[in-house]
């Protein structure tokens, strides 16, 4: 029941491991492991397994349910393995990011405030670099100024499980020929966001993100996100036959 799940709340342990996991990852670039959340918390391994749960209900991360350590896979926006986008600050590598709509949001974090953010990412057709440079949320350049995202994944199937496929599927592109030469390549149609558009679907959900350390559990409700998506001016027409 990842979709439409009833509203609830964190609870007071939720909360803290979740800031947790963002100053830890924020600061080093990778996630933390059991260990390191113990004694950042003081909380038991049972503890903070039933945390993790809570969190990934509310899809603020993503963990392997079926591992004993409960390896975390994603802390939105971050991703724990190789991805399609790097985040460099100062020169420095900050880990990978989760998807290239994760990648536009990644600024907005309290320890970015005011730096440049620098999105090292490529073509998912041609591989091609796609760079981008943000700061605060706001777009300060992109190379090649043409670059889209594309989204293969129908909001129907958005977080039926979890949130991999859904992030999987959101891929910049370096203009509309190849994204629909992607699309050959996959066998997989898919809608079009400009940089904008993907910055504004991103930036409600994400704006209180380590800002508020009582910010409500994220959701998935389809009929929502494509009111949201044509409000935007999105075409969703490919996902609506």
């Amino acid at each position: 029941m990842a979709q439409n799940v009833p509203d609830f709340r964190f609870s007071e342990d939720a909360i803290k491991v979740r800031q947790f996991l963002y100053e830890f990852w924020c600061a080093r670039g990778y996630p933390p492991n059991l260990r390191d959340a113990a004694e950042a918390t003081g909380f038991t391994r049972r503890r903070l397994m039933q945390a993790y749960r809570e969190l990934d209900l509310g899809i603020m991360i993503v963990i392997d349910q079926e591992a004993e350590n409960v390896n975390i896979l994603k802390c939105m926006p971050f991703s724990a393995y190789p991805s399609q986008a790097r985040l460099i600050i100062d020169g420095r590598f900050n880990g990978y990011l989760g998807c290239a709509m994760e990648s536009v949001a990644a600024s907005k974090m309290p320890p970015f405030s005011g730096k440049a953010c620098h999105i090292e990412a490529y073509c998912a057709c041609c591989l091609a670099p796609v760079r981008l440079v943000m700061t605060d949320g706001a777009l300060i350049s992109a190379d090649p100024p043409s670059a889209l995202v594309h989204v293969s994944l129908s909001p129907w199937y958005w977080n039926t499980t979890n949130v991999m496929q859904m992030c999987d599927s959101m891929n910049y592109v370096i203009d509309r020929s190849h994204a629909a030469r992607f699309e050959h390549q996959t066998g997989r149609r898919g809608a079009i966001f400009t940089l904008q558009q993907a910055i504004a679907f991103v930036s409600r959900g994400v704006a209180t993100r380590m800002w508020d350390p009582h910010r409500a559990p994220d959701f998935i409700r389809p009929q929502e996100l494509f009111d949201g998506l044509k409000a935007l001016g999105v075409d969703t027409s490919v996902w609506e036959h």
